[in-house]
């Protein structure tokens, strides 16, 4: 038997059910705010609008590396204060840089195809490396082992220790090489290529493990997940505009998603599974997703050119993007772990120039 009731439906006055009712009175958690301006702005002259270059890149000691024509400039976050580390000459120009895990060296690429590794402490050159015979758009570093990838389709593995020229010689790609990244582990290489190609590698073998073809333009974005072991992302080029995911442990592909925007850039926050990516034709964004959902969180914009450079700050919160506008942009877009005291971060003024 049924009572009558003047909750029920059909006494309602309005259209909206029950239980919408109560979805839409119930309390909802309140996305966090990101800033879609940049709170710190710096020219960048000379910073070139070439999709296969690497010349952004932020130390564990929170320093910024940035390659401007033949220069390599660096930028403290603590002070703002701005060095010159060095000229490569009229001859020469910078088209990558890296910092070794514990930021007391940078290594060089440049586009005559040789590598130099400098003190940054001594402002020294300490080592210069051949080996390639074009130019060096993208360096990666596992622990002491320096890996480069190069026009000449070609990755070197090079342990900066030895006097040796370099220890392995990676000859799978059939197109410019724009993109290397290392797991966290050290055991597992990922690069990417002007071949549409994206491949995996173990440490101490010459042969790729697995070759993904997905992507229909050239891959140069590339980041491991650092909380799943064995998840990497990947982003493709114009005609591709696809960010894919993928499991190296099983060699499968996980998903993918259409950005409507050439990817030229993927970081993953340190802290929560969210990733942000950077775009060229024809948005030049820089959009924050959540994982594994691929749902927006934020649209940023701000650079007139392609988005070609990205990097993280030490403490995850912070990331620089840089285009061929000439700017860097800095944005807090990620959050601190919750064990990090916030200390000031030393970034004083909203404008200046990198040199």
């Amino acid at each position: 038997m049924h009572f009558d009731s003047p909750s029920r439906q059909i006494y309602s006055t309005t259209p909206v059910t029950q239980e919408s009712r109560n979805i839409l009175l119930s309390p909802k958690k309140t996305p966090r705010a990101i800033s879609k301006v940049p709170f710190k702005v710096l020219d960048a002259p000379e910073l070139q609008d070439d999709f296969y270059l690497n010349l952004v890149d932020w130390s564990s000691q929170n320093v910024l590396g940035v390659g401007l024509g033949s220069c390599v400039y660096l930028w403290s976050a603590l002070t703002s204060k701005v060095t010159q580390l060095c000229d490569l000459g009229t001859q020469d120009s910078v088209t990558s840089i890296s910092w070794i895990s514990m930021g007391t060296h940078l290594a060089v690429g440049t586009d005559t195809g040789t590598i130099q590794i400098w003190d940054v402490a001594n402002t020294k050159r300490v080592r210069t490396m051949t080996g390639h015979s074009q130019r060096v758009g993208v360096l990666a570093w596992n622990d002491h082992i320096l890996t480069s990838g190069s026009r000449d389709r070609a990755i070197y593995h090079r342990d900066v220790r030895s006097q040796g020229m370099w220890q392995r010689h990676l000859a799978s790609h059939a197109g410019e090489v724009c993109g290397l990244k290392w797991n966290s582990a050290g055991t597992q290489l990922a690069s990417g290529g002007n071949d549409n190609r994206l491949m995996i590698w173990e440490r101490d073998s010459t042969l790729p493990l697995y070759k993904f073809r997905d992507h229909i333009a050239a891959v140069k974005a590339i980041d491991w997940n650092p909380h799943q072991s064995g998840v990497l992302a990947s982003g493709g080029g114009t005609a591709d505009r696809h960010i894919r995911f993928w499991n190296t442990t099983l060699g499968t592909s996980i998903a993918a998603t259409d950005t409507g925007s050439q990817v030229c850039n993927l970081a993953w926050s340190k802290t929560t599974n969210e990733l942000v990516s950077t775009h060229g034709y024809s948005q030049n964004q820089v959009l924050v997703w959540k994982y594994p959902t691929m749902q927006q969180i934020a649209s940023l914009s701000g650079h007139t050119l392609r988005v070609l450079y990205l990097a993280l700050s030490p403490d995850g919160q912070t990331i620089v993007t840089g285009a061929g506008d000439e700017t860097l942009r800095f944005w807090n877009i990620f959050q601190k772990s919750k064990s990090e005291r916030k200390d000031d971060d030393g970034f004083a003024g909203s404008i200046a120039t990198i040199r």
